[in-house]
């Protein structure tokens, strides 16, 4: 081979070269863009999802407490209300103003423009959020070991308690890294806070999602309000988000294109779900009762 050959080789494996990490480079900002996309859509639904769950605990429960008549919450929420017990009735009055608080403040907390341009806001929207947290969880507890005949039996029991102690935790995680200014800590722990608590939202979304796709109760007795898959999704409404969440950390901090695009799918099909049992419940359980 002459010298131009050489010259014209090297020249040609260069451009090779250059081709492939250009290909490679387009791969990975597509995969990383597909997986953000598909995030920001389960965001999305699950933001739209609860912000009717609030409208129906405000439109129902708000509205019979202030016409005087919180018998009424036993309509929806079997052993809900009870007759002279002031402590407990007290009790789940505060639990269910604090879910609408919740809500509401969990949604604004996580989205980035508000975080960016309104970041005093987002400070005491955070304090509140993790006052709310905390007494929700703290009241849960009480209401299912303290009260006694609450629906459902001892496996749901487990996995409700499990779920306030994740939340306490990760709460008192969040707010030392906060305070600490280790502000991507808090972030991760405040996403972990954000699906923990709504572990109550997911169970009736998923339980929906069940009854429409199985066309009524499978794998449990709709009467008792207990069955092994009962069993299951009570410990399954926060520890599947936090497995996929942490899923989602460990591909932001080591991305591969090919993870990336099967989580990008995971949560398209998430979101699906998700979408149609927020559809079922609406239809089914909050808006009649509006």
């Amino acid at each position: 081979m002459n010298m131009f050959s050489r010259i014209a080789a090297v020249a040609a494996d260069r451009v090779d070269t250059r081709g492939t990490a250009a290909r490679s480079a387009r791969r990975e900002r597509f995969a990383a863009n597909a997986m953000r996309a598909a995030a920001t859509f389960w965001f999305a639904m699950a933001a739209l999802g609860q912000l009717v769950f609030a409208v129906y605990v405000m439109g129902f429960y708000g509205r019979v407490t202030w016409q005087g008549q919180p018998q009424r919450w036993n309509e929806v929420m079997p052993h809900g209300y009870a007759t002279g017990d002031t402590f407990f009735n007290l009790v789940l009055g505060l639990h269910l103003l604090f879910v609408v608080t919740i809500i509401a403040g969990g949604v604004l907390q996580l989205i980035p423009r508000i975080r960016h341009r309104l970041p005093a806001f987002h400070r005491w929207n955070g304090r509140a959020y993790l006052v709310a947290a905390a007494v929700l969880s703290v009241g849960g507890l009480a209401m299912v070991w303290l009260r006694g005949g609450m629906l459902g039996d001892l496996p749901q029991h487990l996995g409700v308690s499990l779920n306030g102690l994740l939340i306490l935790a990760f709460a008192a995680i969040a707010w030392r890294h906060a305070r600490a200014r280790r502000f991507d800590l808090h972030r991760r722990w405040a996403l972990r806070l954000f699906l923990a608590v709504s572990g109550v939202w997911f169970f009736r979304v998923g339980l929906m999602f069940w009854l429409v796709v199985n066309r009524g109760p499978a794998g449990f007795d709709p009467d008792s309000f207990t069955g092994p898959f009962l069993s299951f999704l009570s410990f399954a409404q926060y520890l599947l988000p936090l497995g996929v969440l942490e899923i989602y950390f460990r591909l932001q901090r080591r991305p591969r294109p090919r993870g990336q695009l099967a989580m990008a799918a995971a949560l398209g099909a998430l979101t699906l779900m998700m979408a149609v049992g927020t559809a079922g419940a609406s239809i089914m359980l909050w808006l009649p009762h509006l």
